[in-house]
């Protein structure tokens, strides 16, 4: 019953804000495409339902890797302002909202992390996917990038076992207050959040009580 109602929710949200969101995608392409080039969509293969990947959607924000390898290639470097203020509103989100129609992700949900990091999860921590990926979710609306892999684990894994279509609300309506603030967009003194390493113990599956 839960996956039905989820998957009503998914879909009425994409429907009901399709509006606004087509309109606004279109004037963003075009505003990338005239500071970054094209493509405008940046994909990039993530990791989801029962491990099984798919290719994430977002507009771009950083301009392409020159392949030299020195400084002009971080990412803070190959942010641009634009891209910047993109990412502190969400807004570079929009495209992945047809991730969700695919059905390849949810609005609510742990975030879909990069492949290469599917063999350093701990079976705990493996745990994340036995839901679809979130657009949001319970570590983005508790801190977002601007906390630990540790702490976000823990809190992936909570909503993993405490997750109902109330807290999903609940999620859905701390997220609009979270982008409004802009918070926790960025790692403390990073342009995004640092590569995950790996763990050397297990991940605790207890969280903070909502």
């Amino acid at each position: 019953m839960y996956g039905a109602l989820k998957r009503i929710l998914d879909l009425g949200v994409c429907l009901v804000t399709l509006p606004i969101v087509l309109p606004l995608g279109l004037v963003l392409s075009a505003a990338i495409a005239l500071t970054l080039g094209r493509p405008v969509i940046f994909t990039q293969e993530r990791i989801g339902l029962g491990d099984r990947p798919f290719r994430l959607r977002k507009f771009r924000t950083m301009r392409p890797p020159s392949g030299r390898g020195g400084p002009d290639d971080d990412d803070a470097s190959r942010m641009t302002r634009f891209g910047s203020w993109l990412r502190s509103t969400s807004l570079d989100e929009l495209p992945t909202l047809w991730n969700v129609v695919r059905g390849d992700m949810s609005l609510v949900g742990p975030r879909p992390l990069l492949s290469e990091y599917l063999p350093l999860y701990s079976l705990t921590q493996r745990r994340r996917h036995e839901v679809k990926p979130g657009v949001t979710g319970w570590a983005q609306v508790n801190g977002r990038n601007g906390i630990g892999w540790g702490e976000k684990f823990q809190l992936d894994l909570w909503y993993v076992e405490n997750r109902s279509v109330l807290l999903d609300f609940r999620i859905l309506a701390m997220t609009l207050r979270s982008v409004l603030g802009r918070t926790g967009v960025s790692a403390p003194g990073a342009a995004t959040m640092p590569r995950f390493r790996g763990s050397e113990r297990e991940t605790s599956s207890c969280g903070p009580n909502p």
